[in-house]
């Protein structure tokens, strides 16, 4: 049994679950909005990658580029028309309205692209590696990884050093006051979720060229995501990386001991995080 190699896949797997993770932690860290759609949502965009890759030849990364935009009109417009409507001090509107848009999003799939398994090819890509020592890295785990990092440093950037971040923290913080100071909370929010949109699309090629996914594979994303923030700390953005390397470590060292035990594993984990950390190892709102 090669302990490290497990090791170092567990980390790279975690890159893929901080992707789940960032877009989710964004928009709690901003309106405190709890999405049960999140996972549907990276399943859609998969959905949408391999009809762009299907229909129309395209090689996956493009297609993303594609689909982008498309994840944060969508993203926009849901927050803009529907979940604004929900936000206040009550938390369980948000949480019935997203677990409603959770079922429609999955029947809708379900209608459109049937009950059966899919995935994104991405060529010689996907059996890629590179090896270091006596350790093989695939170079699309590695490219996972990497995304997550700089997607969630082009977030800590845009929230920290830009006008718009400005606003985002303003509107945290207190809408009311925001809004007297010319801040729209309706489009700060609809923005916010627009780009949690765009990063659900990165996370969704990967999920798509890494393993099979079919319309209803959404909610299992959601506890992989949620596991992730509520170990890094809500509203950390590198919490969510740190959450999300210790669920793939656990689960990979899980699997090594014993293939039964890969998802108990990471579940454990996050019981134990829970257990010592209640409020997860970096928890911080955005502010």
């Amino acid at each position: 049994m090669n302990w490290l190699d497990a090791l170092v896949q567990g980390i790279l797997l975690g890159g893929l679950y901080a992707l789940f993770a960032a877009g989710l932690s964004l928009v709690f860290g901003i309106m405190r909005l709890v999405n049960l759609a999140h996972g549907d949502l990276i399943v859609l965009a998969a959905f949408l990658i391999l009809m762009f890759v299907t229909a129309l030849g395209l090689n996956p990364f493009v297609a993303a580029l594609i689909a982008a935009p498309l994840m944060f009109a969508i993203g926009w417009a849901l927050q803009y028309f529907l979940l604004n409507r929900t936000l206040g001090k009550d938390i369980l509107p948000p949480l019935l309205v997203t677990f409603g848009l959770s079922i429609v999003i999955q029947n809708g799939l379900l209608e459109g692209f049937s009950a059966d398994s899919r995935r994104v090819s991405a060529g010689a890509l996907e059996t890629a590696s590179m090896a270091f020592g006596p350790v093989n890295i695939g170079l699309m785990p590695l490219l996972t990884f990497g995304s997550a990092i700089l997607a969630i440093v082009c977030l800590n950037q845009l929230i920290y050093r830009t006008a718009v971040g400005r606003a985002f923290r303003a509107t945290s913080d207190d809408p009311v006051t925001a809004g007297l100071m010319g801040i729209r909370p309706q489009r700060i929010f609809a923005l916010a979720t627009g780009l949690a949109m765009v990063v659900v699309t990165i996370a969704a090629l990967y999920l798509g060229t890494r393993a099979n996914f079919d319309p209803t594979s959404g909610p299992s994303r959601l506890i992989y995501a949620f596991e992730a923030v509520i170990i890094g700390g809500l509203g950390s953005l590198w919490g969510t990386l740190a959450g999300g390397i210790i669920v793939g470590v656990a689960q990979t060292l899980g699997a090594a001991i014993n293939p039964e035990w890969q998802i108990l594993a990471g579940h454990l984990a996050f019981l134990l995080v829970l257990l010592f950390k209640p409020r997860g190892l970096f928890p911080r709102a955005i502010d």
